[in-house]
C-alpha cells in the first residue's frame, strides 16, 4: 500500500497551530525581556538609594565629607573609626552605582569627585592593610587604584599631587 501524498503542514500541524506556537514563543521571549528589565531597574534603584544614603551621611558629617585627614588622625579613636566607616560607605555606594550604571560617565565623575578628598586615607589604609581593597569588587579595586595613581597618592607619604 502506498501512502497518500501528505503536505508538510499536514504532517506538522495546521497553520493555526503553527501561529499559536509562534505567539507562545514570542510571549515567552517577552517575559524574559521583562524580567531582565525589572532586574536592571531594581539594580539601578538600589544603587540610587545607597548613593542617596551616602549623600545624607555626608550632609550629617561635614567633617568627614570634606576631611582634614591630619586632624582626624590626631583626634580620638572614635573619629578615626567613624571616618573609616564613612569612606567604606562611600566606596560601597560608588561600587553599586558604577556596577548598576556601567558606562555612565556622570556616575563615574560623581564618584571620582567624592573619593578625591579621601585618597590619602585610602592610600594609607591600603599600605597598612592590603586586604582592605579585597573587600570590594575587582572593578572597584581597579577604579580605586587608578584614582590613587591619577592623584599621585603613593606610600609612604600618601599626599595628593597638586593639580
Amino acid at each position: 500500500m502506498s501512502q497518500p501524498n501528505v503536505s508538510w503542514w499536514q504532517k506538522y500541524g495546521t497553520l493555526a497551530q503553527m501561529a499559536q506556537a509562534t505567539v507562545a514563543l514570542l510571549g515567552f521571549v517577552a517575559i524574559l525581556l521583562q524580567i531582565n528589565t525589572i532586574s536592571v531597574n531594581n539594580r539601578e534603584a538600589s544603587a540610587r538609594q545607597i548613593y542617596l544614603g551616602f549623600t545624607d551621611l555626608a550632609f550629617r558629617n561635614p567633617k568627614f565629607a570634606m576631611p582634614d585627614y591630619e586632624q582626624i588622625k590626631a583626634g580620638p579613636q572614635d573619629d578615626r573609626v567613624r571616618y573609616e566607616s564613612f569612606v567604606s560607605y562611600l566606596l560601597y555606594a560608588c561600587e553599586e552605582a558604577l556596577a548598576a550604571f556601567r558606562g555612565s560617565t556622570e556616575w563615574k565623575a560623581s564618584c571620582d569627585y567624592e573619593v578625591r578628598n579621601h585618597l590619602p586615607f585610602i592610600c594609607e589604609k591600603v599600605a597598612a592593610e592590603p586586604a582592605f581593597l579585597t573587600t570590594y569588587a575587582t572593578n572597584t579595586q581597579q577604579w580605586i587604584e587608578a584614582s590613587l595613581q591619577r592623584a599621585g597618592a603613593a606610600p609612604p607619604d600618601c599626599k595628593l599631587r597638586k593639580s
